[in-house]
């Protein structure tokens, strides 16, 4: 059986590039994205079942880019597993006002990934 896909987006390395090597340990492929604007058509082309994206971007807005991917057809059924600095509540409430399934603290979500992921994974 094929390993599930997910997407990670990051700008800055730590946690980003540990998320990839931490979901690869549980038994994922994973595709880093590396340009916020390409997420939408990388979640369509790629299919992944999952999509975890830090949400403070140095440049830009990432909530766009989280409310686009759920009114795409092809990627609307994806959850998106934010996380950033949970005393941004502008930036937490906006991603969950986009789509954003889960919000996370960037601080915890390496040591509580299983969790997190069985959260965000859960059919409602």
């Amino acid at each position: 059986m094929t390993k599930p896909l997910a997407i990670v987006f990051f700008e800055k390395l730590v946690p980003g590039n540990r998320l990839g090597h931490r979901l690869a340990d549980l038994g994922w492929r994973v595709t880093e994205v590396k340009v916020a604007t390409d997420l939408v058509a990388q979640a369509r082309d790629q299919r992944p079942l999952l999509i975890i994206a830090e949400l403070a971007l140095r440049t830009g807005d990432l909530c766009p880019i989280i409310a686009e991917l759920a009114r795409t057809p092809e990627t609307s059924h994806v959850p998106v597993l934010g996380y950033g600095d949970p005393k941004n509540k502008k930036l937490v409430d906006a991603a969950v006002k986009a789509g954003a399934r889960l919000v996370a603290a960037e601080t915890g979500i390496l040591d509580q990934l299983p969790q997190l992921l069985e959260h965000v994974l859960a059919v409602d």
